[in-house]
């Protein structure tokens, strides 16, 4: 199962260089999500980045910062509904339905379907699944390894995840509400590694 980490949507101190420490530590995909920021931020950020790191990585607005700095890919949602004409590379999606997953996930290599749990890192936004539904879904073969889990993952539920079908998680409130500043770097790492140590046991 694999495990991706999505930026904090406000730009952190010390950012690429925690975020270079996650890669070093076996982290297997960043999205980088920043809704609030201009294009030269996002390319500041990303330029601070080491480039044996940015093949994977997934941006989320600015698509043509993907050439320019040799991304793995771009993520649609909303705001972005359609990959540019040619595109070629890691292509995902955001999904708020099960139905949506079910008429969608055959055109990208993954979808991030959510809230699967209570979100970390937006208050009141509760999940939108039953333990049931999602048993279902996953016996009917909608919940597949193409499907990664978003809102509310953590260590406590990484294990259930798995078990329910879903072929990764991604991480947001519940990584960078442990890091305020560069004091706290060891604490997150520490943290990663333990959500890595459980990837391993789990398989």
């Amino acid at each position: 199962m694999k495990l991706i980490v999505i930026t904090s949507p406000d730009f952190l101190p010390d950012e690429a260089r925690i975020i270079t420490r996650l890669f070093k530590a076996g982290l297997h995909l960043l999205h980088v999500r920043k809704p609030d920021a201009g294009i030269h931020q996002v390319s500041n950020l990303l330029q601070e980045i080491p480039a044996e790191y940015r093949s994977r990585i997934v941006i989320h607005d600015f698509f043509s910062l993907k050439d320019d700095f040799s991304l793995g890919g771009i993520h649609l949602n909303a705001r972005h509904p359609a990959a540019p004409e040619g595109y070629q590379g890691l292509l995902s999606r955001a999904c708020h339905s099960l139905e949506e997953v079910q008429t969608t996930v055959s055109g990208f290599d993954y979808v991030l379907m959510s809230p699967v749990y209570d979100s970390i890192s937006k208050q009141g936004y509760r999940s939108g699944y039953s333990q049931e539904a999602l048993r279902q879904a996953q016996a009917a073969g909608i919940i597949n390894k193409k499907v990664v889990a978003l809102g509310g993952i953590s260590a406590t539920n990484l294990a259930e995840i798995k078990s329910l079908g879903f072929g990764g998680a991604a991480l947001l409130g519940d990584i960078w509400n442990r890091y305020h500043t560069w004091d706290d770097a060891e604490m997150l790492l520490s943290y990663f590694e333990k959500l890595q140590s459980i990837i391993h046991v789990i398989g």
